[in-house]
């Protein structure tokens, strides 16, 4: 076999064997293959695709280029749960200890935010002296003492998808779904899983943008998935404005918080509660999702899951006081509030907009060297679907840098007020 080959037959539309997909993955982890190679064969899967078999066979090479987790020494049923990501996706900071509680053991490999999407690793590092970078042993030692530990990828974890990511991210590859399915798989099927729940976003905010696509993901998510024996249930979920009522690292962790203290009620929680009332289900620890999803809404009335997701933060090195105490948080430097420019009702939130401000705002990185700023972000008043009046507050911005009229400017034009009433939006589309 030789590179070009290869490179060719998928140019051609034909299908490539396990064998050559395995020489082509390893030839380049190894540095035999050169990366100008490596996009060349990437654009051909981008334009041409996958079938079944050879995203399976794909999965299987990036995931067996590392170690896979051998968690049987803990007691139980072993569950996680993905998100294609959004604005203001802070569900894992909810659910991993609401499951925990429940009994389940929550493996949690979790990733950063890039672009406009946040990421799970920099709320939870918002947190003074909370650490992601846990060995392996730690890693294994804190599920089986906890119930839940939430990581980032370790170099023993699926190296050929860290580096061929890389150069996915730098050549326009990245939207490609035997590509994200690969990508995805061969780290959650590392953590030696027996269940996981997939939340796959559709909307502005979402790398897919449109149901067909976001449906497709799903359903090729799945069957990746149950072709390795790992049981999955898959929601495609709202992503046409953010989730949730806050947007920022810290931010999201309070709000987080808050719904593990019952203190607040609104579509996050209602969507927590479906993906941990699932993670119980898939756990073993309720007869179907139902019964799971009245568990988890008592997990929170009695205070259990907050006390999990205490035990959580100082496992991990975090400083618990912050999380009883969240007024002793450093403020920002400027609260800008947004106004209503004119009354009607909010017909439209562009959440793609909303996140790459929050990145100007210091809330996100557009490349993984960029510092973060964990007290920036948005705390909205009003979603789509409400009615507001000229000069009500619509969203107060959190940020330590002084530009007000252009981030307020900006903000209105990332939303649109109507005359038209407009119908609240789904929380979930389909169930998979």
């Amino acid at each position: 076999m030789n590179p070009v080959e290869i490179i060719i037959k998928k140019r051609n539309r034909q299908i490539l064997s396990e064998e050559e997909l395995k020489f082509f993955i390893n030839g380049y982890l190894e540095g035999k293959i050169p990366d100008y190679q490596m996009s060349a064969f990437l654009m051909t899967i981008y334009f041409n695709g996958m079938n079944s078999d050879e995203t399976i066979a794909l999965t299987r090479i990036m995931l067996y280029s590392g170690e896979v987790l051998d968690l049987s020494q803990i007691d139980g049923l072993k569950v996680d749960k993905h998100s294609t990501g959004g604005v203001g996706d802070k569900t894992s900071l909810v659910i991993a200890p609401i499951a925990a509680a429940a009994g389940v053991k929550v493996p949690m490999i979790s990733g950063r935010g890039l672009g406009h999407t946040g990421g799970t690793l920099d709320k939870l590092e918002s947190i003074p002296g909370f650490r992601t970078d846990l060995s392996k042993d730690e890693f294994i030692k804190i599920v089986d003492k906890v119930g839940a530990c939430l990581i980032g990828q370790t170099k023993e974890i699926a190296p050929a998808d860290k580096k061929i990511y890389a150069i996915r991210d730098v050549t326009g590859t990245v939207e490609s779904i035997p590509l994200i399915c690969a990508s995805i798989m061969s780290k959650k099927l590392a953590e030696g899983i027996n269940g996981l729940v997939l939340d796959v976003k559709t909307g502005n905010g979402a790398f897919m943008k449109n149901l067909n696509d976001s449906e497709n993901l799903a359903v090729n998510l799945k069957n990746i998935s149950e072709s390795f024996g790992v049981k999955t249930i898959a929601y495609i979920t709202d992503m046409n404005q953010p989730l949730g009522n806050y947007v920022g690292n810290w931010l999201e962790v309070y709000e987080s918080i808050k719904i593990l203290k019952d203190e607040i009620h609104n579509e996050l929680t209602e969507l927590c509660h479906l993906l941990s009332g699932t993670m119980i289900y898939l756990g073993g620890k309720s007869k179907d999702v139902e019964e799971g999803i009245l568990i988890s809404k008592e997990l929170i009335t009695n205070g259990k899951a907050y006390q999990k997701f205490l035990e959580i933060v100082e496992n991990q090195s975090g400083d618990v006081s912050y999380i009883e105490n969240l007024n002793k948080y450093p403020e920002p430097k400027f609260r800008i509030e947004v106004k209503a420019n004119r009354s009607g009702l909010i017909s439209r939130m562009d959440s793609f907009a909303i996140g790459m401000l929050g990145i100007e705002l210091g809330a996100g990185r557009m490349k993984y060297t960029d510092e973060i700023d964990p007290k920036a972000g948005f705390i909205f008043f009003k979603k789509v679907g409400d009615e507001v009046g000229e000069g009500d507050l619509i969203t107060e911005i959190h940020t330590d840098k002084n530009n007000s009229d252009y981030f307020v400017t900006k903000f209105l034009n990332s939303i649109e007020i109507s005359d038209k009433k407009t119908e609240p939006l789904p929380l979930v589309y389909k169930t998979i």
